[in-house]
């Protein structure tokens, strides 16, 4: 019966508690208002025009999808779950959402309770006395919010969290971007071993010819040792290119999540057509879904809150506790008398030595370096853009130009040789168009992958945000030693 009278007694302290925690929020809410308001802050640069090219196809969000790559799609999909640096991108976003809680929390009353018992004996001559003593206390605290001081510090703390996710999609951005470009340097890779490997068997045919024409005693040893080295020459390229496949694959391995392996075989991979060129839109909307622009611009916002908070310090703090208290000898009689009190306390100001008007100016500084860094990241996204456009415009010329070059080499090595043959030309002309034609070749190749990283520069450049699913956190598993 003891044990039901306590929890009886404990029930209906706490519900009086309650009553008095509900008034004195209903009190505080009334005392300190609404949220600060957040400005709306006016861009430091002046944005007019368009940018100086677009297309008609509208980038989706998750841009790699206008690159029409099925390959491409399921990298990054995997790249996106499992990388480990975006990975840790959401847990400083899962950080900073907390610490924005915790800084919030204080807009609450708080709740203590406190229990002792103790038990003395006394001896008086042969007798002995014992006696106890329970005590049992609830203590409800707050700070009444008169400045806004605690709600600008939740929602500076806040902005905090809104621009740590800024950084995850940034993250996301440059990681998709970084995984498509390690693709399209890999499938560069493979097709130039493939074309390393033709021209391997086009300088041996070659080889054999002005060997049997030595035989013959029409060249000199000399036309075969040159014919030998290019041979060679194309043998080193075909190892520098195998080693580099190899580390292209550990390169993507990595971004992937994966430990390093060769997993693309030489027939899974190739360079894509280029897609057609996207919407850019106008610089004033770019700077409204790139997410470090819209990241600079919320630390301009939680620099303002945290300028509220200095301004807000200077100025006296009132605060409430309520104390219920019960002691008594007896566990059963615990709680049968309370002793109850409220106390209010006032605490500001009086000299600081300036203090406080330094941290006021502090933080109108560090607004001020907000401000600046703001308008510093929205002109490089602007020419960051401006960049892409135009180097992916002279780059498509510069693929253009080679195709042409090599379809002339490809007519010139035709004619030399043929008139090689014929005996009208000496090997010193049929080796120059042979390497003009090979080295275009390889050239090519690169120009056409430089084109692609071109337009995921342009795809990095104006892209914005997509719904994304949130990993679980990461956790310690132990590993089990079996012992033999």
């Amino acid at each position: 019966m003891i044990r039901f009278n306590l929890i009886a007694k404990v029930s209906s302290e706490y519900l009086n508690l309650v009553r008095i925690l509900c008034l004195t929020t209903l009190i505080c809410t009334f005392l300190t208002g609404c949220n600060p308001a957040l400005k709306n802050v006016k861009s430091p640069v002046s944005l007019q025009g368009e940018f100086s090219k677009t297309g008609s196809e509208i980038l989706p969000d998750e841009w790699w999808h206008s690159f029409n790559d099925q390959q491409l799609d399921e990298l990054i999909e995997q790249a996106l779950g499992n990388n480990f640096s975006i990975r840790s991108a959401w847990d400083r976003l899962t950080q900073a959402e907390q610490i924005a809680i915790k800084t919030g929390a204080s807009l609450f009353p708080e709740i203590e309770y406190k229990g002792t018992a103790k038990r003395t004996r006394q001896e008086t001559g042969n007798v002995k006395t014992y006696s106890s003593n329970y005590t049992a206390s609830l203590v409800l605290s707050h700070e009444i919010d008169l400045w806004g001081k605690i709600r600008s510090s939740q929602q500076a703390a806040l902005l905090d969290a809104e621009a740590a996710k800024e950084d995850v999609y940034t993250a996301a951005i440059t990681l998709t971007a970084n995984v498509a470009k390690a693709w399209y340097q890999l499938a560069e890779a493979k097709e130039k071993a493939s074309v390393l490997n033709q021209q391997l068997k086009t300088n041996q045919k070659v080889l054999d010819l002005i060997t049997t024409r030595f035989s013959k005693g029409q060249v000199t040893a000399a036309d075969v040792y040159r014919q030998n080295q290019l041979l060679e020459s194309t043998q080193g390229q075909i190892i520098q290119t195998r080693e580099n496949i190899i580390l292209l694959q550990y390169q993507l391995c990595i971004l992937l999540g994966r430990s390093p392996a060769t997993l693309w075989p030489d027939d899974a991979i190739s360079l894509i057509e280029l897609p057609a060129f996207p919407q850019t839109g106008v610089p004033s909307s770019l700077i409204q879904r790139r997410p470090d622009v819209l990241r600079a611009f919320r630390a301009i916002q939680a620099a303002d809150m945290r300028t509220a908070v200095a301004v807000a310090d200077q100025y006296p703090a009132l605060s409430i506790s309520s104390t219920s208290e019960t002691s008594s000898s007896k566990v059963r009689d615990l709680f049968d008398d309370w002793l109850a009190n409220l106390a209010g306390n006032v605490v500001g100001p009086l000299f600081d030595a300036r203090f406080r008007k330094a941290e006021v100016k502090r933080t109108q500084a560090v607004l001020s370096e907000k401000i600046n860094d703001y308008g510093q990241a929205i002109l490089e996204a602007v020419k960051e853009t401006e960049d892409a456009i135009n180097q992916e415009y002279y780059q498509k010329k510069y693929v253009d130009n080679l195709n042409k070059q090599l379809q002339l080499a490809r007519q010139v090595y035709e004619r030399t040789e043929q008139s090689y043959v014929k005996g009208t030309l000496d090997y010193l002309r049929v080796l120059d168009a042979l390497v003009s034609q090979q080295n275009l070749e390889i050239s090519e190749l690169a120009a056409r992958r430089t084109l692609l990283e071109r337009r995921i520069d342009i795809c990095k450049a104006i892209a914005g945000s997509w719904e994304m699913q949130r990993p679980e956190p990461a956790k310690i598993y132990e590993e089990k030693i079996t012992s033999k």
